[in-house]
């Protein structure tokens, strides 16, 4: 400790005699009107250090206020985009009504043009193999689905009913290959039977070469064979082909009623 007071001796007595003349300074200054040399000299000297100390102190009083109006918005940042995804999310789930109203709409004016006993399913799964194009309703024996019931939408049809459980049935697709619709050209009357294709097609069969059938046509059920009511839509010509040989003509057509995107039928309780 001594070694070190030799050391600075000369720096601790500065110190002693500034920091004693401004407390001599500071004693005497409301005692006077008029401040002497000395006092002058004491301001001179430390008023530079006093403004840099104010200087510094507003920089770092700045700095801070900057950080907490920082804070603020980020917290502000985060509680808006909050606010953002739940508003997204309710538009998401207000137009989800908005559309599925649009469609059970359009059931319940079919089901009152039909005047037949029916009631409204909804699809609740499907069949992803390539073999078999089928999909589940919860709709079952309890509700009084039986099997061999045809299932329509909307659009129009979309097949008949294949198996029964007490509260949900599997139903065999129109653009199935095991799919059979006793049809009618809309124009022509023309008849065939159409059948499921690959993909999302159907085939008019056993349409004889000599029929009036074009590109554009309407093909809708005939009535025969007691499964389908008649002239209910199926779908629209695609493709006619006639071939040199054979009696019978090659027609596609694209069923009105989109399986891909099926949600809500209708099952004909017949």
């Amino acid at each position: 400790m001594l070694n070190f007071f030799s050391k600075h001796s000369v720096r601790i007595m500065a110190g002693i005699a500034l920091l004693a003349a401004l407390i001599f300074y500071s004693l005497h200054l409301r005692q006077k009107g008029n401040s002497n040399a000395f006092e002058r000299a004491v301001l001179n000297i430390t008023a530079p250090v006093g403004g840099l100390v104010y200087r510094v102190n507003d920089f770092f009083a700045g700095i801070w206020d900057d950080y907490i109006s920082l804070v603020g918005v980020r917290e502000e940042n985060q509680q808006l985009r909050e606010l953002v995804k739940q508003l997204n999310a309710r538009v998401v789930q207000n137009r989800e009504a908005v559309l599925a109203n649009e469609r059970l709409q359009q059931l319940l004016d079919l089901r009152t043009a039909l005047h037949m006993p029916s009631i409204a399913a909804r699809v609740i799964g499907e069949d992803v193999t390539p073999w078999f194009r089928t999909v589940i309703i919860n709709r079952g024996s309890v509700d009084g689905v039986r099997e061999g019931m045809p299932v329509i939408a909307a659009a129009g049809i979309v097949g008949r009913v294949v198996r029964v459980a007490a509260t949900s049935s599997r139903l065999l697709l129109l653009t199935d290959n095991a799919s059979a619709i006793a049809a009618t050209v809309q124009r022509s009357r023309a008849r065939g039977v159409v059948k499921g294709k690959s993909g999302q097609l159907c085939s008019l069969e056993f349409s004889q070469r000599g029929e009036d059938v074009k590109v554009g046509d309407v093909i809708v059920s005939s009535g025969i064979g007691g499964v389908f009511p008649k002239a209910l839509p199926i779908g629209e010509v695609t493709m006619v082909k006639k071939g040199e040989y054979g009696i019978f003509q090659t027609v596609e057509l694209r069923p009105f009623v989109s399986m891909s995107r099926l949600e809500e039928v209708l099952v004909l309780l017949q």
